[in-house]
């Protein structure tokens, strides 16, 4: 049993300090999952790594209002790492298009007064849209895009996280690829 495993299973019992041992373990990986999802967000995004880690981290170990989720294991874990990111970017380009944030107005750098482009965030909610529908059709294609797109996973990383072979997980790739490029062409 790894570290990760066995930390998540002390969690899992109810042990406070348990929380405080996963951080250092699975900190740097988060970090660099997290930094490789923002560098596909806009400039001037003021999200930064440390804070989406630290805002999914929450979400996934809980916290004293928040229950305790029960991972099976590091993979798992991860799986729902890449998850919190996804969430925790949908809401917020959610609120960037909300009426109170501005609506669809667009947003002007003053230091530069180049204008950022709106339509990432649009993007970043049609791709959560057919992630939902593709889920239906095939789940562990899903999973794949999310440790891919939102957790910055190479191809290998993925099948390994998915304990699929490499060859399938390729296969699978290719499939789920195609199917978004046709959904979100139809949207």
């Amino acid at each position: 049993m790894s570290d990760v495993t066995r930390i998540l299973s002390q969690i899992e019992q109810g042990n406070p300090r348990a929380a405080e041992q996963l951080l250092p373990l699975v900190y740097d990986e988060l970090r660099r999952l997290a930094a490789a999802r923002l560098a596909h967000e806009n400039p001037g995004q003021s999200l930064q790594a440390t804070a989406l880690v630290h805002e999914a981290y929450l979400r996934l170990v809980g916290n004293e209002q928040a229950p305790v989720v029960s991972y099976a294991g590091s993979r798992q874990f991860f799986l729902a790492a890449a998850h919190a990111m996804r969430r925790i970017l949908i809401e917020r380009a959610r609120a960037r298009h909300s009426l109170k944030r501005g609506g669809g107005r667009e947003r002007i750098d003053l230091d530069d007064a180049e204008i950022a482009s709106p339509e990432r965030s649009e993007e970043l909610l049609a791709l959560d849209a057919a992630l939902d529908r593709l889920a239906v059709v095939e789940r562990q294609g899903a999973e794949l895009v999310q440790l891919r797109y939102f957790a910055g996973c190479t191809l290998e990383e993925a099948a390994e996280l998915l304990d699929l072979p490499l060859r399938s997980a390729q296969r699978l790739w290719a499939f789920v690829k195609a199917w978004l490029l046709e959904e979100l062409a139809s949207d």
